[in-house]
């Protein structure tokens, strides 16, 4: 009986093509929207992870000023020095690296070529505390860094943007007026967490950028990479105790500086981008609902349209229920062409939007069979008014209905 219905109903939408199409289209968009949000938002998820995660695995930064909640404003707070480097890396054991750095914004030219770029100045432990390779060339040394020489490593995009096809090694760029050697090319790891390209930097020795260039001692932030094995937790609260005593903050007063633990960072990032797919996944299922009704709409036409043909199929013995089953199981199966057929669009549309917005494509069987299920349970609940109404036909009302 169900199988007889199901052909029953098939053959009466393919009576109806553009009626059909038009009546599953809201569900056709419901359905792929709501899977095209949830599957980009995952892959934007697992990027903004895999981004962090490229900063260094155990990571922690120490920077001046409060960049979260209540606390001294990051301007009036006191700059780091290297002293306090120095210090953490003497007092704290459980870290692995202990890296000052500084950044600044310039412009680097060779011959006719110049491009805007940020000068990063850190200690040669900067690569090994970001896990961040060289391609080609080497890092300078502790004895360059202290010296101040004029060496530089270059990222991917800025050797593209000043050399081209060229081999960047033993070339020359300049740097706000003196020339700078290039010793290494890193390798690119594409963009960051908040959309920056990370391969456009360029990394010289700490004490060249602050002589040369920033003019100062001070140090804009320090990295501290926690050895494998230790918590980071503890270390943090190390760290944090140790800046306090340094910096003579006393007990009940905001620090005047903040420790970040790159998986904060992580988790604050997902958590927004998990916000947002569910927002707009709920604004997308809206179409789901105005579908359904649509769905509605034109089983009650045509319930008026074949209202003799019911008339008909009641009169020579057929139950009600058995009315009622095809006009419901026809619902349904318009629904779920619908579910089908948006599925299909937005793993279409999914994985070409994935491309270009440089994020992974993420397919999630779960949110597909769900978004299928509920496609379905649409024309269930949307279909059993009409499929009712049929059912209730009187069957010698129905027989004189023109």
């Amino acid at each position: 009986m169900i199988w007889n219905a199901l052909l029953l109903s098939l053959k009466e939408i393919r009576r109806n093509l553009l009626r059909s199409f038009l009546t599953i289209l809201g569900v056709v968009i419901g359905v792929g929207a709501v899977i095209t949000m949830v599957t980009l938002g995952n892959g934007a998820t697992r990027a903004i992870a895999d981004q962090i995660e490229s900063l260094g695995s155990n990571m922690l930064i120490l920077r001046p000023g409060q960049r979260f909640g209540a606390g001294r404003d990051s301007a009036a707070a006191a700059p780091l020095k290297l002293a306090d480097a120095r210090a953490v890396a003497e007092q704290i054991t459980a870290l692995d690296a202990v890296v000052p750095s500084v950044t600044h914004a310039a412009v680097v030219v060779r011959f006719a070529a110049n491009w805007s770029t940020t000068v990063v100045g850190a200690t040669p432990a900067y690569l090994r505390a970001r896990k961040w390779p060289l391609t080609q060339g080497r890092l300078y040394s502790d004895a360059e860094d202290r010296a101040g020489k004029a060496l530089c490593v270059v990222g991917e995009t800025v050797r593209r943007e000043l050399f081209g096809r060229e081999n960047p090694i033993g070339g020359a760029i300049r740097i706000r007026g003196f020339s700078c050697e290039v010793i290494g090319l890193l390798a690119a790891k594409g963009q960051a967490a908040m959309g920056m390209d990370q391969d456009d930097v360029v990394l010289m020795p700490l004490h060249t950028v602050q002589r040369r260039l920033i003019g100062n001692q001070d140090v804009a932030a320090i990295l501290l990479a926690v050895s494998p094995g230790a918590s980071i937790d503890h270390a943090k609260a190390a760290v944090e105790r140790l800046m306090r005593e340094r910096r003579r903050i006393g007990e009940g007063e905001n620090d005047d500086f903040n420790v970040l633990d790159t998986r904060q960072i992580a988790d604050a990032l997902s958590s927004t981008t998990r916000v947002m797919t569910m927002l707009l996944s709920a604004v997308a299922a809206v179409s789901l609902l105005v579908g359904g009704i649509g769905i509605m709409n034109i089983m009650l036409v045509s319930v008026t349209e074949r209202t003799r043909e019911i008339g008909i199929r009641l009169a020579i013995g057929a139950l009600e229920h058995e009315v009622l089953l095809q006009f419901l199981i026809e619902a349904v199966v318009l629904s779920a062409l619908g579910g089908l057929t948006g599925i299909a669009l937005a793993a279409i549309g999914s994985a070409w939007a994935a491309t270009a917005m440089h994020i992974p494509f993420l397919f999630d069987l779960q949110i597909n069979l769900l978004a299928f299920a509920f496609s379905a349970a649409i024309g269930v609940l949307f279909g059993y008014f009409p499929a009712r109404r049929a059912a209730r036909l009187d069957p010698i009302e129905a027989l004189r209905h023109e």
